[in-house]
């Protein structure tokens, strides 16, 4: 795929989508959608990409949903321009593929990456572009960024999943005066409630993230960092630790016996650099995933 909403680029093991509509404040549309979830397909189809960092261009992160169609922008009855409708009229109803909201197609598409994903904020992140990050799993902000979930400002809901997402990054009550107000707020309110990890100058950012997906691509085993990924989400959800347990158990017995286990003891007692023989692409263990399992559904 071309990209025409998005800069996509890899070095040095780490991948970069950058939003690239520096004119429209980066605001989403459907292009965009289907753009980063194909970025994030190639990410983990390529071994040689263990981190990734998603930013904006200019000075904006994503200025929410892309508005220019008025009245009709949140009425998908009436929308032409939807990609998936191919440009024809349609009334729509719950069940139908083409009634999925767009951002949560696209959080449930990092939710399932294989590799770590930080998002750096380098300015507005509103609507969706503030639901976006929730799946990412480490956010840091510029101290320009700024946050809302202005849903009920504009007469609809919280989308792309931050109803599981949100509570889960902050907490309950945290989201729920975000959302019940949709406020926007600064980099320092993101910083104190939770929402973000650090807050940088501007010149920083960047850098600052470059530095925590090195540490990562530097030193830390390609398949234990995707099954540590899928443990902890997906962990969110079990009703009891006996289901971590059981998934804990299969994880140790089977990276145990693994190159990556002996290169890792060894390379550490050696006092040298790991060199990690497995792939995401063909190494990962004969139960993952192992949500997909009827007992662990």
């Amino acid at each position: 795929m071309n990209y025409e909403q998005i800069d996509y680029s890899v070095a040095d093991g780490i991948a970069t989508i950058t939003l690239n509509r520096p004119e429209k404040l980066n605001a989403f549309t459907g292009v965009m959608m289907a753009e980063m979830i194909d970025a994030f397909d190639r990410i983990d189809a390529d071994d040689a990409v263990r981190c990734v960092i998603v930013t904006g261009a200019g000075r904006a992160f994503c200025a929410g949903a892309d508005l220019s169609a008025g009245a009709k922008t949140f009425d998908y009855d009436q929308r032409t321009d939807r990609p998936e409708k191919g440009g024809g009229a349609k009334t729509l109803t719950y069940d139908m593929e083409e009634a999925r909201d767009g951002g949560g197609r696209l959080t449930l598409r990092i939710f399932r990456c294989l590799k770590p994903v930080i998002a750096a904020v380098n300015g507005a992140a509103v609507g969706v572009g503030s639901t976006m990050q929730l799946p990412m799993d480490i956010r840091l902000a510029s101290e320009s960024a700024r946050f809302g979930f202005v849903f009920a400002r504009r007469g609809i809901v919280p989308e792309a999943a931050s109803s599981y997402f949100l509570p889960r990054v902050v907490g309950i009550s945290q989201a729920l005066e975000w959302c019940y107000s949709g406020r926007v707020f600064d980099a320092q309110e993101a910083l104190k409630g939770g929402l973000v990890k650090e807050v940088v100058s501007a010149d920083r950012l960047l850098a600052r993230a470059n530095e925590l997906a090195r540490e990562i691509a530097d030193n830390t085993a390609p398949v234990s960092v995707a099954l540590t990924r899928a443990m902890l989400w997906r962990g969110l959800g079990y009703s009891s630790p006996m289901d971590a347990h059981k998934v804990d158990s299969r994880a140790i017995l089977s990276r145990g016996r693994s190159g990556d286990a002996k290169e890792g003891v060894t390379s550490f007692l050696e006092k040298r650099q790991p060199v990690y023989p497995d792939r995401v692409s063909g190494d990962m263990p004969d139960f993952f995933p192992w949500w997909e399992e009827e007992r662990y559904a």
